[in-house]
């Protein structure tokens, strides 16, 4: 495996590799999610390249840029035993070099949910993968299916600005209590990682109700009351869990330890909310488990 750090390596090295070249672009603390992005990459493609930058503009003010998880000698570990070729590692100067201004904004579809809760932050994304894009030029980018509405930002932008690549999009991969692997666990505490398991019990009450016939605001009302008590219970029947460091008493106060934002099914293209469940869709939600925030999803199939 060869590791580059600018964009002028990268390019030479980059343009050695055999066709077809598939891209998995990461910021790193890699996980088997990440994994499996690269084997399909693998499976698919004569070449393989991936990059790890942690990109400050999908970042914003108060967010976790400095405390975001860092393995570089663990992750460079991973992807050369997983078959990658080319490496890509820039630091922000080689990104975005003194006097960089361009950004891209990819819309309406960029304002809602995530875009809402994280202004910023769909402008960061489109900006690094375009510039990535542009320098890796490949044939198939590879996705996460847990950032559902990343991708349909990133499908919207390649498609509107003629990118010849194709987007392969691989299923969400779950620990075995149905937790989406993310960078992010990490910063669960033992009491948040016994709760963080039910915003996927939450999209999977929203998904039932709705196939069922129940209308989405009393199926949303359901998901939610059902997200509220699982987590109260948690600390119901062994408060010592909650927060080790507080009294039974105030271990029973939820508040701040469970939070679900948001439970929504949408277009899986515009990210539209819709009222009844008509494929190709997504369940998605988001919750905070103390001060970490999480998102998943269920894909609708046609």
């Amino acid at each position: 495996m060869r590791i580059t750090y600018d964009i002028p390596a990268a390019l030479e090295a980059i343009a050695q590799l055999p066709r077809p070249l598939g891209f998995v672009p990461t910021m790193g603390a890699l996980h088997a999610g990440h994994m499996r992005l690269v084997e399909s990459a693998r499976q698919e493609c004569a070449s393989v390249v991936a990059s790890l930058f942690v990109n400050p503009l999908q970042f914003g003010a108060g967010e976790d840029l400095d405390t975001y998880p860092r393995d570089i000698a663990g992750d460079t570990k991973k992807f050369e035993s997983a078959g990658v070729d080319v490496l890509f590692m820039p630091d922000a100067e080689a990104m975005y070099p003194p006097g960089f201004s361009t950004t891209i904004d990819v819309g309406e579809i960029g304002t809602k949910f995530e875009g809402i809760a994280r202004p910023e932050h769909f402008r960061g994304v489109a900006t690094v993968v375009t510039k990535l894009l542009h320098i890796v030029q490949p044939d198939i980018l590879y996705l996460g299916q847990k950032d559902a509405q990343q991708t349909a930002v990133l499908r919207k932008l390649i498609a509107d600005l003629a990118i010849p690549t194709e987007i392969h999009i691989v299923p969400t991969v779950r620990e075995r209590d149905g937790l989406a692997m993310s960078s992010r666990n990490a910063y669960l505490g033992v009491s948040e990682r016994v709760a963080a398991p039910n915003l996927y019990k939450a999209l999977e009450s929203l998904r039932t109700a709705m196939s069922n016939g129940e209308s989405k605001i009393a199926a949303q009302t359901k998901a939610t009351e059902e997200f509220m008590n699982r987590c109260n219970k948690i600390c119901h029947e062994d408060p010592p869990n909650c927060h080790p460091e507080r009294s039974e008493a105030e271990s029973r106060d939820r508040e701040n330890v469970c939070i679900l934002d948001y439970v929504d099914a949408v277009d899986a293209t515009t990210f539209e909310p819709i009222d009844t469940l008509r494929a190709p869709a997504f369940i998605i939600g988001s919750a905070r488990f103390g001060t970490t925030r999480l998102i998943d999803n269920l894909w609708i199939a046609a």
